[in-house]
């Protein structure tokens, strides 16, 4: 690239500091700067221009009298006083709920697992964003098309049924609990076709699973 980047990583782990610095020094010749907290980062947002922010999500070092607890209040802090960085985030985080939920509501352009966050993948990360365009590592592009694939299959009786099944001692007992739209009464033998079907859809191998699937999609609380 032709302009010199000024790119801010904010992490609090210096030696995971040090290794994206390392990275991103194989590849360009960027201005860097760090922080090992989301406050010092905010103020270092406000007070100069940087082109590109790679915040973690998690921050251990966050103390009481910290305003932003970490890299998703972070996000929101910059977001809100509209300031113009184009925002990735680095992170060990890879639970598919977490990954959706920051995907969907923060909107960052790049969503990249420290486990991949080598010279290449910023790289092809920091293209990308420059572009305005999206890049996520290739573990979390495949769980969110399966996050989304879920999300188009769960309809409102599915998420009933979800919702229901851990109050009940017995499949039998959500007959006359479970409704139709229109408001019918589902039958037994429908409930129970519906939850065979939803054990396909979430690989579950029984009940029990199906509800820990589902809670760790986030499709249910």
């Amino acid at each position: 690239m032709s302009k010199n980047l000024k790119i801010l990583i904010v992490d609090d782990h210096q030696l995971i500091i040090d290794g994206i610095i390392s990275s991103l020094k194989e590849i360009g010749d960027y201005e860097i700067s760090s922080t090992t907290n989301c406050d010092a980062a905010f103020a270092k947002l406000k007070q100069e221009p940087f082109d590109i922010l790679f915040t973690d999500l998690s921050f251990d070092n966050d103390t009481v009298s910290a305003k932003l607890n970490g890299g998703e209040d972070l996000i929101k802090a910059i977001q809100k006083e509209e300031i113009p960085v184009k925002i990735g985030v680095i992170t060990a985080h890879s639970e598919i709920n977490r990954i959706f939920n920051v995907i969907q509501n923060l909107k960052p352009l790049a969503y990249l697992l420290k486990t991949k966050c080598g010279a290449t993948e910023l790289n092809f990360a920091i293209q990308k964003m420059m572009s305005n365009d999206f890049y996520y590592t290739h573990e979390v592009h495949q769980k969110m098309i399966r996050r989304a694939s879920i999300n188009i299959q769960m309809d409102e009786v599915a998420i009933q049924i979800l919702k229901e099944l851990p109050n009940q001692s017995k499949i039998s007992n959500l007959e006359g609990i479970i409704k139709k739209e229109d408001g019918t009464i589902l039958k037994l033998r429908s409930i129970e076709s519906k939850l065979a079907n939803l054990r396909i859809d979430l690989n579950a191998v029984n009940n029990t699973d199906l509800i820990l699937k589902a809670k760790e999609l986030g499709i249910i609380d």
